[in-house]
């Protein structure tokens, strides 16, 4: 489970209490200061955010860029918190969260092993613990702060093998630093560090050089399923909090012959995540998980432009909202997206190794419903693999479209020619209906010469 759990987290990058509070009510009374936040309870029976005196329930997602439209569109939703993974445009972000009643779980970057940051050399440590600081000073007072999650998966690190490794106690003993800095400076908010996965071992390894952590933070997917024993089998009773959660990871799934990773359709991503939502947060049996954060309330490319988007480049969304929204209002949105369930290309799917000959005719089908009934229309895109594949959630190139010869195309179903040149492709369906809702699906494909 280790180096499942923990190359969780290699692409990424809610609260549990029954006590619903609401988002607004939460810091309008403090808007000349920061909001006074702390935690309520014991590793025994559970605890809940307590924000100006009123429980929070956290109703979460991670950032991907400040913009009206994504604020507006978590409000609509039901969601009240986001969270961030450094201060990177913190102006705007903590603008917009008091604009629209928002608070922020406040990232804040610290070097990564894994991309070669050397806890060894102080002279870069000492840089690194001013540059923290003075980013605590400056954003401490606002009063749409809830948090700080300082340093996002420090554990993640693997030896010339690909096992993963314990990283460096100086790592830890630098985070404490952190740590220590803003309790002494900022009463007013819990601090964090989010791991890459829950690993016991990594835990273990990291506590005890961080004694006055306030929550500890993990990031889950598809081992998500796994999270009540984690928490079980972690002894140090701390609040928990679900800082990345989503559709099953890429590295979760299932892989062609030939090595790329087979993307679950738009449908079957939501409903796997629902039933996590369900079964293992709102029903999470301790009580010590006191929030969680959706991955990612934006656009990203990492395997492809939909795996962890919950909006596309255009502003589209998927069935994955329609079940936040469930989550956290309790019902549906009126108007939910088209549902794709399945795709195949001549009636083979993408575990099946689908080859394509150069120039030669193949039908492709998706299997695509609407929830309101109404009609669907679906463009079909091919696209090349992506060349160069991110690691620990770096940016990605997009890999551009190709030239599709279609022959005939409608909602559901594409007869087109395979391309000429020799190589790795994704041909990509997108559904849409009337009010600009989509549903989703691609499969990889390799295409061989005559």
């Amino acid at each position: 489970m280790a180096l499942r759990a923990l190359i969780a987290s290699l692409c990424a990058l809610s609260v549990m209490p029954a006590q619903a509070a609401d988002h607004h009510q939460a810091h309008h009374h403090h808007q000349g200061g920061p909001s006074h936040v702390t935690i309520a309870g014991d590793g025994n029976v559970g605890y809940s955010l307590i924000v100006n005196g009123a429980p929070y329930t956290v109703k979460g997602v991670g950032l991907g860029e400040p913009s009206h439209a994504l604020f507006s569109a978590l409000v609509e939703s039901g969601g009240n918190t986001i969270r961030t993974w450094s201060t990177d445009g913190a102006d705007e972000i903590l603008a917009l969260a008091q604009e629209y009643g928002v608070m922020v779980a406040m990232g804040i970057s610290m070097g990564q092993e894994i991309h070669g940051f050397d806890y060894n050399n102080p002279e870069a440590v000492a840089r690194q613990f001013r540059e923290i600081t003075a980013q605590i000073d400056k954003y401490k007072d606002h009063p749409n702060v809830l948090m700080w999650i300082v340093g996002n998966e420090l554990n993640l690190l693997f030896d010339e093998a690909g096992k993963i490794k314990l990283v460096n106690p100086k790592v830890y003993q630098s985070l404490n630093e952190v740590v220590e800095y803003a309790h002494r400076v900022d009463p007013h908010h819990p601090v964090s560090t989010a791991m890459a996965g829950y690993i016991q071992e990594h835990v273990a390894h990291a506590l005890p050089y961080l004694p006055n952590l306030d929550i500890l933070s993990v990031q889950l997917y598809g081992d998500l399923v796994h999270l009540p024993s984690m928490i079980q089998a972690d002894a140090s009773k701390l609040p928990v909090m679900l800082t990345e959660y989503g559709p099953m990871g890429h590295w979760e799934m299932p892989k062609t012959a030939w090595g790329r990773e087979i993307e679950e359709p738009s449908a079957v991503k939501a409903a796997g995540m629902a039933e996590r939502i369900e079964r293992f947060i709102k029903n999470e049996p301790s009580g010590r998980l006191i929030g969680n954060f959706a991955f990612l309330w934006g656009h990203k490319q990492e395997r492809t432009s939909t795996w962890y988007s919950l909006f596309t480049e255009e502003g589209n969304v998927d069935a994955r909202i329609d079940e936040l929204t469930r989550y956290w209002i309790g019902r549906y949105p009126d108007q939910r997206a088209p549902l794709t369930k399945t795709m195949t290309i001549n009636g083979q799917w993408a575990g099946d190794n689908i080859s394509l000959t150069a120039g030669q005719t193949y039908t492709a089908k998706i299997d695509v419903t609407d929830p309101n009934g109404e009609p669907l229309a679906t463009s079909w895109i091919l696209r090349k693999e992506v060349d160069e594949r991110s690691e620990g959630g770096a940016s990605e190139e997009a890999p551009e479209a190709v030239e599709l010869s279609i022959y005939s195309a409608n909602f559901d179903t594409l007869v087109f020619r395979a391309p000429m040149e020799p190589g790795e492709y994704r041909l990509f369906a997108t559904t849409i209906d009337p009010t600009n809702k989509i549903g989703t699906a691609n499969t990889p494909v390799v295409v061989r010469g005559r």
